[in-house]
């Protein structure tokens, strides 16, 4: 069988061909790559994340808890009863850190209440545990049989087994090596405001 050989190439012809492929190759990757481009950016949800957070605490009723999210994490609102305020001051023997001298927070949560309210009726927690990250459960029943006699009631972390007080206040000898962390945050009437970046707080 012979091979034909055809010696009459059109070049322009060949030039339009070789820029086609090219340009449908540009194009081809430009659109594949977009999607990698765009994922380097934050979204509209992520930006949002680190918006203030406001809450109506007009919802919330006596030792209720309510939890809403804020910059990825979730964030206890308290409305804590007299009979807790006062239980606060009891526990200090307890603590490792009853001052909150070593723990992240605000310096209007300084003291027993941990609150920028004044009667330490509200009380604002970031609910992670300070020692590997895990989200406590709210205990506010006084000595259950499964937490001991002198639980007088709080946070128990169930991943190790970490007690804080209804302050968010570590037990002696516990995993946590603190406090759980307050944001700052800012009460006005009815309206909480959690936003970390408040000058002041």
């Amino acid at each position: 069988m012979t091979a034909i050989v055809q010696d009459d190439v059109d070049p322009k012809k060949r030039r339009f061909l070789i820029l086609s492929t090219a340009a449908v190759g540009g194009v081809t990757g430009a659109a594949a790559a977009v999607p990698f481009v765009a994922s380097m950016f934050p979204s509209v949800r992520a930006l949002a994340a680190g918006a203030p957070v406001e809450f109506d605490l007009s919802k919330v009723e006596p030792g209720q808890l309510v939890t809403v999210e804020y910059r990825g994490a979730p964030h206890w609102i308290i409305r804590r009863t007299p009979e807790m305020v006062a239980q606060l001051a009891k526990n200090e023997a307890l603590l490792a850190d009853p001052d909150s001298k070593e723990s992240a927070q605000p310096e209007f949560a300084k003291g027993p209440n941990r609150s920028s309210d004044k009667s330490g009726e509200w009380f604002v927690v970031k609910g992670v545990c300070t020692h590997l990250g895990c989200s406590p459960t709210f205990r506010k029943e006084i000595g259950p049989e499964d937490l001991g006699k002198d639980w007088p009631g709080g946070f128990f972390c169930p991943c190790h087994q970490s007690k804080f007080d209804m302050s968010g206040r570590v037990w002696k000898g516990m995993p946590a090596p603190k406090n759980l962390e307050i944001t700052a945050y800012k009460i006005e009437g009815t309206k909480l405001t959690i936003d970390a970046d408040l000058k002041g707080a």
